[in-house]
């Protein structure tokens, strides 16, 4: 007979992170140098804010969407260390690899959350079962969300020093645990707002169950006063670093009318919504479900990952159960947010519990249990990456090129123009021409009246927002000459007789006819809009330039330059609390 603890895998040794890691570049790279991000819902949207800060840096001014806006409405450290890497390797590639070190970086920090909660071996298995993971899969090369991955890798990585910190008052834990956080909260603020407080309140829980497994054991009011500490000074450094974002906020706050999303549906009536959401990201992790559910109730340590887990786990369900409209009622957030991100941060919360369910089946079935939990994670993986060529989220490939180029000439880049079907090619198109739109692909960002006024998104998919998309365009090409809107490039048919109505005339056509110019001989050139954002003061884009991306230098250093108290190969025993079982006898 054998003695394990509940928290624990015994019989086996864990997989060192370094060869974990060395999966996550055998599993992801080739992904990502064949550059399947790059057809994703928004990897072109950042490429297009890392070009600006790449030719602009210490100018967040952009004129080239909706008749020019800030990108203070954007935390930049992803586009910039994008736009950084843009200089060697061009903008793309410099977007992949950006993209495979946030892997890495969440990879490690699946690994050390989940060290907080299981023992050494049930960790590897988790940080395997991340890089493996649906929801991963899906916001990489479908979602394109690179400032997503990027903060959540952050905040998983900084919440282990705020438990060190608020148990044993370590100087370097505090150092570094807040200079992560303000390193993620550059690099997107919903993760800033929601995700880090939905990680971070169980691991302060954990920190308040375990204060007593110290020789020097800790008091209640300790841990608390601690992890006060560590918000307060996370929260000051964020407001400085990210200030010009904070009065952009206040000073145009988000007033538009909703926009339609998937993730907001009753995932019960909207079964494609359901698996888009829902499904697909957690892969068969669903089969976990029954053993997370036990185990996290059973186990006293455990239950405030498990609460965390199921609290996120409600809210991404978005409109299926009334927690999400509920909790996000204030100033219109639940129409505002999108919940896939929510789902991604449920699955993490549930891999420490599935390292140790993985566990357990290894010990019991071991080599029919390995192939049959490689084979589980590698099918989530498997389609949340073919999902893209099953659910296709783009039409037929088509060349750009010709369209830039007309833009580019001729002063053809005084007046403003908008695509129509062009889908995420025109976040390339306009990347690369110097002419401004009044369209634009981040939607918090406008504030033109015909964009705000009705439910819809991108003019470039107006007819897929039904009669608000169609009276949006139509307001706009009403104030063609006061917004200098003399061109449209049109692959989509349905859109032509609008136009040959509304004035318009087909002038040239493009790659081999599939793309057609049409032009109104009466516009004026562009001139900058009477209302709107005004460009933010040179002082706002100094800051810009330097403290976003100097707080992650900041963060690089602390973590190689400072050394912990304990070594960090050392491992941190967990036993149960006081009143529980110690140990149970293995089937």
């Amino acid at each position: 007979m054998t003695l394990s603890s509940p928290l624990q895998t015994p019989g086996r040794a864990a997989i060192p992170l370094n060869v974990i890691l060395l999966l996550a570049v055998a599993v992801h790279g080739p992904l990502l140098l064949m550059q399947l991000p790059a057809s994703s819902y928004d990897a072109n949207t950042h490429m297009f804010f890392a070009a600006h800060y790449a030719s602009h840096w210490f100018s967040p001014w952009n004129d080239k969407w909706f008749g020019g806006f800030s990108q203070t409405t954007y935390p930049p450290l992803a586009h910039q260390w994008v736009a950084l890497f843009s200089h060697i390797l061009g903008l793309t590639y410099a977007y992949m690899v950006v993209q495979l070190i946030v892997i890495l970086l969440l990879t490690a920090g699946i690994y050390r959350y989940s060290r907080l909660w299981v023992d050494e071996r049930a960790a590897s298995y988790a940080a395997i079962a991340g890089v493996l993971l649906g929801s991963l899969a899906m916001l990489v090369y479908q979602s394109g969300q690179l400032p997503n991955t990027m903060a959540t890798a952050m905040a998983l990585n900084a919440l282990p020093y705020f438990y060190e910190w608020s148990r044993r008052a370590s100087g370097a834990s505090l150092v570094k645990g807040v200079a992560i956080t303000v390193a993620g909260a550059a690099a997107h603020h919903v993760t800033l707002l929601f995700g880090l407080g939905l990680f971070a309140w169980p691991v302060f829980v954990l920190a308040l169950l375990d204060r007593r497994n110290d020789s020097d054991e800790a008091s209640v009011a300790g841990v608390i006063s601690r992890a006060t500490v560590f918000a307060a000074i996370a929260a000051v450094l964020i407001a400085v670093v990210l200030l010009p974002y904070f009065i952009e906020t206040f000073q145009h706050p988000i007033t538009q009318q909703p926009i339609p999303h998937g993730s907001r549906d009753n995932y019960l009536k909207n079964t494609f919504s359901g698996l888009n959401f829902w499904v697909i990201p957690y892969g068969t992790l669903i089969l976990a479900l029954p053993f997370i559910f036990v185990r996290g109730t059973a186990v006293g340590r455990l239950r405030p990952l498990f609460f965390g887990w199921w609290l996120t786990t409600l809210i991404g369900l978005g409109g299926t159960t009334p927690v999400a409209p509920l909790l996000l009622s204030f100033r219109n957030a639940f129409n505002i947010l999108t919940f896939e991100r929510f789902t991604f941060w449920a699955t993490i919360m549930a891999l420490p519990l599935a390292g140790l369910l993985a566990g357990e089946l290894i010990d019991r079935f071991h080599a029919r249990a390995v192939v049959g939990l490689w084979a589980a994670a590698v099918f989530s993986c498997a389609m949340g990456v073919a999902w893209m060529t099953i659910h296709p989220i783009n039409g037929a490939p088509f060349r750009v090129d010709q369209v830039i180029s007309f833009l580019n000439r001729d002063d053809h880049s005084r007046f403003r123009y908008i695509t129509l079907g062009f889908g995420n090619q025109f976040d390339r198109v306009s990347t690369f021409a110097n002419a401004g739109s009044v369209d634009g692909t981040y939607n918090s960002a406008r504030l033109l009246p015909e964009l705000t006024a009705y439910g819809s998104a991108q003019l470039y998919n107006a007819k897929y927002y039904g009669t608000a998309g169609m009276d949006s365009l139509r307001a706009v090409l009403k104030h063609a000459n006061q917004y200098g809107l003399k061109y449209i490039f049109v692959r989509d048919r349905f859109y032509e007789p609008l136009l040959a109505f509304a004035g318009w005339r087909q002038a040239e056509s493009y790659d081999n006819g599939s793309v057609t110019l049409w032009t109104k001989e009466d516009v004026p050139p562009a001139h900058k809009l009477e209302f709107g954002a005004a460009p933010p003061p040179a002082w706002q884009g100094v800051m810009w330039g330097i403290l976003p991306v100097g707080a992650s230098i900041f963060a690089i250093f602390s973590v190689l330059g400072i050394s912990d108290r304990r070594r960090a190969v050392e491992p941190i025993p967990f036993p149960a609390p006081a009143g529980e079982p110690a140990f149970r006898e293995a089937k």
